[in-house]
């Protein structure tokens, strides 16, 4: 038995005259993953595939579906490519493997005849249709916080949503799978996927954001633009029950948004604010912004802005006299000698007769 390419153009509308029966999908249904090929005899009427395909009958493969011919559990006809086949029983068994690539032939070789209805194999031929066009939309959440570690501040607890894709790699595998657990006619992606499924690409998910941010060195706010990364992690930790078992592989994951709970963001806080006070550089930033709103008060001061720059400076030498301790360094501006200020401007003195900073005479 065998698939034999039809000649382009050879269907025409009076089939009737040119092949037995035409086999077609019964539907093209977005969440339709598995559906039961149907027979088209000359009248017109529809039936479902089993008994025995006449010899000659065409196959039609739309374009996004996978199609296998099942003989008594096994496997013995595939094509991914999209077109009009004339199925021949006297010739040589055929796979089409199109955009699925090779492997789809050992998946095939190592299925055997394993694939069995109910738990009973069938004494007849059926025609199945695999959707294997990229399933996208489907959305993800965190119902509680997750643990994650983060590059920058450790342990810290999240909620995340997003959407992701995701579609069949191994149709053979598929139908192996799921067809001998469940013979129905029309299965769909909900069916297969389950809260199961659902779940563990959750749970798979919150350890892949640790193992990207630390082998990025990224912190969580930076994930949105890693997700191919992203992707290609889940599809590792994934492989044994999305690929292995159903032929399922992710394809896109699109973070919405990370959130850190309450007590994370204090953390966070206070992370940063320790990093800030103990950075040289900072400090230095944060006195020049602090001297320029400073400037600015001192200006706008109701008692004179003379009387404003004098208390101005005496907080400038208070406050560098702080960050000097905390550099372990001596103030520079600190007071010193007799402790007077200058009536004038109110900087230290340091027991001058002339004020160095303005120079009115003290004494």
């Amino acid at each position: 038995m065998g698939l034999i390419k039809a000649v382009a153009g050879a269907i025409s509308s009076n089939l009737k005259d040119q092949f037995k029966e035409l086999i077609v999908c019964p539907t093209n249904e977005t969440n339709v993953l598995i559906a039961r090929g149907v027979i088209k005899d000359a009248n017109g009427n529809n039936k479902n595939t089993e008994g025995v395909i006449s010899n000659g009958s065409t196959i039609i493969v739309p374009d996004g579906y996978a199609m296998m011919l099942v003989d008594n559990g096994k496997i013995v006809e595939f094509s991914a490519e999209p077109g009009e086949f004339t199925y021949e029983n006297s010739s040589e068994p055929s796979i089409f493997y199109g955009p699925l690539g090779q492997n789809i032939i050992n998946t095939i070789k190592n299925i055997g005849s394993r694939i069995t209805y109910a738990g009973n194999a069938p004494k007849d031929q059926r025609v199945y249709y695999v959707n294997i066009l990229n399933n996208t939309g489907n959305k993800f959440g965190t119902a509680n916080p997750k643990k994650i570690t983060d590059e920058k501040y450790g342990i810290i607890e999240v909620t995340f949503f997003g959407e992701y894709a995701y579609k069949v790699a191994d149709p053979a595998l598929l139908v192996a799978s799921v067809i001998g657990a469940n013979a129905k006619d029309v299965i769909t992606f909900d069916e297969v996927m389950g809260s199961q499924l659902k779940q563990e690409f959750v749970e798979q998910l919150t350890q892949t954001i640790s193992v990207i941010m630390r082998e990025k060195k990224i912190s969580f706010g930076d994930m949105g633009l890693y997700g191919t990364d992203i992707s290609n992690e889940m599809n590792k930790v994934l492989s044994s029950s999305w690929k292995d078992k159903y032929g399922l592989i992710v394809t896109d994951v699109s973070m919405g948004d990370i959130n850190v709970t309450d007590e994370s963001l204090q953390r966070i806080n206070r992370i940063d604010d320790a990093k800030i006070f103990s950075s040289s550089e900072m400090q230095s930033g944060l006195m020049a912004s602090s001297t320029a709103s400073a400037l600015e008060k001192a200006a706008e001061n109701d008692n004179g802005a003379m009387t404003g720059f004098m208390g101005m400076n005496m907080a400038n030498n208070t406050g560098a006299g702080v960050l000097g301790a905390v550099n372990n360094s001596t103030p520079t501006s600190a007071p010193t000698g007799n402790g007077s200020f200058c009536p004038n401007c109110g900087n230290a003195t340091n027991g001058s007769n002339f004020c160095p900073n303005c120079g009115t005479k003290l004494k």
